[in-house]
């Protein structure tokens, strides 16, 4: 496992926003806010045994459509834990990248998904039976907060997208806070995931087509944030307006560090916003 350090060039007009919220000024305008308001059904999947073997159902699908419709290159599987607690992060390109970790991932992860799938047709049910936990993105959600921590205080494996939606410039975008949260808050490990080639329009446009798209799964070595301090102190307060700053700069070094991290392992056309790192190198540090 490794360390990131714990400081490194600063790239211009970073700007982070809320935990699990929108950043301002990322490209193509700011981060969505979830219109749906429905607390209830954010919690943390209780592991039935129906829902055991509804995840090995859908593993077993999910493979036989990563075979029919792509050509895969997975690297990394060795990184990936069989057991919690750790915290693994994701860029998210399109509607493909959550069944291509459901094939090949050697354990399941509790994912941070939005509200809105909740009430599509059947998906929807499937997504909720599979067992996520439901986020209201844009917005002050303390329950998914909440959930997402019992889980890694229990040792279970949490996957959130750090970007906070399927990219729209295809390439990484600006990293929103709340796995920076997460991490730092529960002192878990971070599991860096990075997809390439699973773009909507890639995806549905060669299966139109009948041809499988090539795309790569990537599972990066884990890697522990630097004591960055959240909670309060004595000398100074949370809710100070020292306590405030200090706490915002907490979550904006991790929060970079943590993009850094993917934008280290993809291609310089998928870096996005974070295009400099192949200057300054990727966040991962040094062995511990």
């Amino acid at each position: 496992m490794q360390t990131a350090p714990s400081s490194l060039p600063k790239p211009p007009n970073y700007r982070v926003g809320a935990a699990l919220s929108s950043s301002k000024g990322a490209a193509h305008g700011d981060k969505p806010v979830s219109e749906v308001w429905r607390p209830e059904l954010t919690r943390l999947p209780r592991l039935t045994w129906g829902r055991r073997l509804f995840r090995g159902f859908i593993r077993a699908l999910a493979r036989c459509l990563v075979f029919a419709g792509s050509k895969a290159t997975v690297s990394g599987l060795e990184n990936f834990p069989k057991k919690g607690p750790a915290l693994v992060v994701i860029n998210h390109l399109g509607d493909a990248d959550g069944v291509l970790g459901l094939a090949f991932w050697p354990a399941f992860t509790d994912a941070l998904a939005k509200i809105e799938l909740f009430d599509l047709p059947v998906l929807g049910w499937i997504i909720d039976t599979l067992g996520v936990i439901w986020v209201h993105r844009g917005r002050p959600d303390k329950r998914a907060l909440s959930a997402a921590l019992d889980g890694l205080q229990s040792g279970r494996i949490i996957m959130i997208a750090p970007e906070a939606r399927e990219s729209v410039i295809g390439a990484l975008e600006e990293g929103t806070r709340g796995a920076a949260f997460l991490a730092l808050k529960a002192n878990v490990p971070i599991v860096p995931v990075t997809v390439t080639g699973t773009e909507n329009e890639r995806i549905y446009g060669n299966l139109k087509r009948l041809r499988r798209t090539p795309v790569t799964l990537r599972v990066g070595k884990p890697f522990v944030l630097p004591k960055l301090a959240l909670s309060r102190s004595p000398e100074r307060s949370e809710g100070s307006a020292e306590g405030q700053a200090n706490r915002h700069e907490a979550l904006r070094q991790a929060t970079r560090l943590i993009m850094e991290a993917l934008a280290g392992q993809l291609p310089p056309e998928y870096r996005g916003v974070y295009n400099y790192v192949d200057r300054v190198g990727a966040a991962q540090g040094k062995d511990v």
